[in-house]
């Protein structure tokens, strides 16, 4: 083989393995900016995604806020109402303590009043229609019957 042809297929060897460099880098190139195109796309995604948490967490926080708000007004609500109820309880006990002491002394003074269920007792005597041919007296806590024979109209209590 002569020389010349040597030395061209060793300059056509080097020319295409010059060609097959230029073209794997070209390759690596476009193959580098669509990575690079493709993290922008992610770090774009990823800075929606985080405002977008970011927003939700506020959200969040303040909807538990507002919870914890309301829960604390019940509360308060029920404390007062409960401050309330107690207060008026003891004003009802106060009030049937004063009532006692003044029916006490309405039986010092007037006994046969008193036991005739008339004024502020008789309201609290428990009231109920007699059937008929019953003649049943009912005043404060005395039942007395007088429609039994041979009882003499015993009392009970």
């Amino acid at each position: 083989m002569d020389t010349w042809l040597i030395v061209l297929l060793v300059v056509v060897a080097v020319v295409l393995l010059a060609l097959l460099a230029l073209a794997l880098s070209k390759r690596s190139k476009v193959s580098r900016a669509k990575k690079r195109e493709q993290a922008r796309e992610h770090l774009q995604e990823a800075q929606v995604r985080a405002a977008r948490a970011d927003k939700e967490q506020a959200l969040a926080e303040e909807q538990a806020a507002r919870a914890r708000r309301e829960l604390a007004e019940v509360q308060e609500r029920a404390a007062v109402s409960e401050h309330e109820a107690r207060e008026r309880a003891a004003r009802a006990g106060e009030d049937r303590s004063a009532a006692d002491q003044l029916r006490a002394k309405a039986e010092k003074l007037a006994p046969d009043l008193a036991s005739r269920g008339t004024g502020a007792g008789a309201d609290t005597a428990p009231q109920h229609a007699a059937p008929a041919g019953d003649q049943t007296v009912v005043t404060e806590h005395t039942v007395t019957r007088t429609d039994q024979p041979d009882t003499g109209g015993a009392t009970r209590r």
